[in-house]
C-alpha cells in the first residue's frame, strides 16, 4: 500500500531540502537583522506611514518585538505567500505533469484506480510540508537565542502547526488545476495565480461591503500575527481549511475519474 505516495514522496526529498535550506537562510538573515533594525528606529512609527491596505494585507501589528517582526517579515511573506505559491505550484504538477509527458496511460494500465493514484500523489505533498515545518522552528529558536532575545516557542510551534492546513489548501487548489489542464506549465501558472489573486482579493475587500466574499480565500484563516503577537489560535479556521482541502481533493478525484486522458 501507498507505493505511489512513497515513490513520489522520495522524489520530493531533494527539492524539499533545497527549499527548506533557502527559507532557513532567509529566516537566519531576518533574525540576525532584528537588533540592528530596531536599534536604529522606532519601527512602529514607520508602520503608521504605511498604506492601510498594506498593513491589512500583511497583518502588521508591531515590528518592535521579535514576535511581531517575525510575523510580518518572515511568516506573512515566506509562509503565506512564498510557501503558499510553492504548494499550489507543486499540486498543479501532480497529474498534469504525467499527462503532458505521456506517462499517465502507462500508469493507468497498472492495477490501480484513478482515485488511489490521485490521492497518493496528493499525499506526497506531506514530504515538503513536514520537512519545512519540522526544521524551521529549530532555526528560529537558535537564531533568536543567538541575538539574546526571548521568544515564546509555543507560539512559534503553533504558527507552524496551523500553517499546515493553509498549505494543504493551497496544494488542493493546485490539484484542481492539475486535473483541469493537461499542460503542467499552464496548470502551475493558473494555480499560483489563483492563490496570489485570492490573497490580494481578501486584502482588498477587507472593511468593505463585500468583505464576506473574502472567506473564499485561504489566507482568511491563517494569520501569523494573531498567533505570534496575540497568542490567539484559530482552530476553527484550521478546521475550515481542512474541510475545504477535503472538498477540493474529492472534487478533483471525481473529475479525474470521469476525464478522458490522452
Amino acid at each position: 500500500m501507498l507505493e505511489i505516495a512513497r515513490y513520489a514522496g522520495r522524489k520530493r526529498l531533494k527539492g524539499s531540502a533545497a527549499m527548506t535550506a533557502g527559507i532557513a537562510a532567509l529566516t537566519t538573515m531576518y533574525v540576525l537583522l532584528f537588533p540592528s533594525i530596531t536599534g536604529a528606529a522606532d519601527l512602529d512609527e514607520i508602520i503608521q506611514a504605511y498604506p492601510p491596505s498594506l498593513v491589512e494585507a500583511f497583518g502588521i501589528r508591531t515590528l518592535n518585538t521579535i514576535e511581531g517582526f517575525l510575523a510580518t517579515e518572515l511568516y506573512a511573506f515566506a509562509w503565506v505567500i512564498l510557501l503558499g505559491l510553492y504548494f499550489a505550484y507543486a499540486g498543479a504538477g501532480l497529474i498534469a505533469g504525467d499527462v503532458e509527458r505521456g506517462r499517465m496511460d502507462v500508469t493507468l494500465s497498472l492495477p490501480i484506480t484513478r482515485s488511489r493514484l490521485l490521492l497518493e500523489k496528493f499525499a506526497s505533498l506531506l514530504v515538503p510540508l513536514v520537512v519545512t515545518n519540522a526544521v524551521l522552528p529549530v532555526v528560529v529558536f537558535v537564531g533568536v537565542l543567538a541575538i539574546g532575545e526571548d521568544v515564546d516557542m509555543a507560539r512559534i510551534l503553533m504558527a507552524h502547526a496551523l500553517s499546515m492546513p493553509y498549505l494543504l489548501a493551497c496544494g488542493a487548489i493546485g490539484l484542481v488545476a492539475s486535473v483541469a489542464v493537461d499542460r503542467a506549465s499552464l496548470a502551475q501558472r493558473a494555480a499560483a495565480g489563483a492563490v496570489f489573486a485570492l490573497f490580494l482579493f481578501e486584502s482588498v475587500v477587507a472593511g468593505t461591503a463585500v468583505e464576506p466574499l473574502g472567506a473564499l480565500s485561504p489566507t482568511r484563516y491563517y494569520a501569523p500575527a494573531d498567533i505570534l503577537v496575540d497568542g490567539t489560535y484559530d482552530f476553527a479556521g484550521a478546521a475550515i481549511l481542512l474541510a475545504g482541502t477535503a472538498a477540493l481533493v474529492l472534487a478533483s478525484r471525481e473529475w479525474f475519474r470521469r476525464k478522458d486522458v490522452e
